[in-house]
């Protein structure tokens, strides 16, 4: 009796076993075998993102590919590296995205990525803003998220220097943004989180493209992210 138990729990023990080491290799060839797949995603995700905030006619390099990392709690809202990614065409440096942190959301942490370009006159130009992550109230303050509304897109075009530093509010605070109706904190703090990236570019410009390159990958991956990108828009 006692030895039909224990060769039935051997035999259980082995089955499990068998069981374990076969999901194992299965999930590790699912990972294999697509995670050039989910890089490629990643990269494309990335590269539309960029696209959006920095015109592609612009520059000519693998923005994607070519990146620096700084910190500025108090311009860019972070302890940690944000990544800067860097816009050129035939070697020169025209325009960078900076992703930012807007810490004063009425949720929380409100991340972005902002397009910024500099003129001959020490100016600022914003080419373009997209949220990338919030927290905030449907129906109120996500009117920040371009799939709700296009509020974001009033920052195209426009221009930052320091002697127009009150315009860059909300109307409420005397500025030229509009507020939402019942969600004035989540605008302002969008608001100055594009005008904290553009005082950080203005400062920083010379660093951040001589900064040592931070951003990596497989050039035949990306050469098929490029076309990819190209090709669905």
């Amino acid at each position: 009796m006692t030895t039909n138990i224990q060769q039935t729990m051997i035999r259980n023990g082995l089955i499990l076993a068998l069981f374990a080491i076969v999901t194992t290799g299965l999930i590790a060839l699912t990972y294999f075998g697509t995670k050039d797949q989910i890089a490629r995603q990643q990269q494309q995700k990335l590269l539309s993102i960029l696209n959006a905030v920095i015109d592609k006619n612009s520059y000519d390099n693998a923005i994607h590919l070519d990146c620096a990392l700084f910190t500025s709690n108090q311009l860019l809202g972070s302890d940690t590296p944000q990544h800067i990614y860097r816009a050129s065409k035939a070697g020169k440096s025209v325009a960078a995205a900076i992703e930012t942190t807007a810490t004063d959301g009425y949720n929380g942490k409100i991340h972005l990525v902002v397009g910024l370009t500099k003129t001959p006159e020490n100016t600022v130009v914003i080419s373009g803003v997209r949220v990338l992550e919030h927290k905030e109230t449907p129906g109120l303050g996500d009117k920040i998220d371009l799939r709700i509304n296009d509020w974001v897109l009033d920052f195209n075009q426009q221009v930052y220097h320091q002697d127009n530093e009150s315009i860059w509010a909300v109307k409420k605070d005397g500025g030229q943004f509009d507020q939402f109706t019942g969600a004035t904190i989540t605008p302002r703090a969008v608001v100055k989180a594009v005008k904290h990236s553009a005082e950080y570019y203005l400062a920083n410009q010379a660093a951040i493209f001589e900064a040592d390159n931070a951003c990596s990958n497989s050039a035949v991956i990306n050469a098929s992210v490029v076309q990819e990108v190209e090709a669905s828009e």
